[in-house]
């Protein structure tokens, strides 16, 4: 797996960092996070599809073609290096948001669909 550093320079590349301050500052209290508000809020719903995929690739953190439960938690990792951890309860609620098959994962088309909505 990459280091924090990288993947917080990858999704840089991809968002503007004023945005992603913002957006974390938003979701600091506990069990405050809403996936499609933080996508919209850092500015990836407006991107295009290939910088939403760019996204999911960095998420994605042991290259399954998937982002699971264990990396949900995770997810501000990759935003900036000293994001929090998301609590269980916003984990299960981030993959109910997004799992549209029950598969008990998200894949690359889930993950455009939760951005996009």
């Amino acid at each position: 797996m990459s280091s924090p550093c990288v993947l917080e320079m990858a999704m840089n590349s991809i968002l503007n960092l004023d945005d992603i301050k913002k957006a974390l500052d938003a979701f600091q209290a506990v069990d405050s996070f809403d996936p499609k508000r933080f996508f919209e809020m850092v500015g990836l719903k407006a991107k295009s599809a290939e910088d939403v995929k760019k996204a999911f690739h960095i998420l994605d953190a042991d290259n399954s073609g998937f982002i699971e439960e264990e990396e949900l938690k995770f997810v501000f990792k990759h935003f900036a290096t000293d994001g929090r951890d998301l609590s269980d309860k916003e984990t299960k609620a981030f993959l109910k948001a997004a799992d549209k098959d029950g598969d008990g994962k998200i894949g690359a088309e889930e993950f455009a669909a939760l951005v996009r909505e």
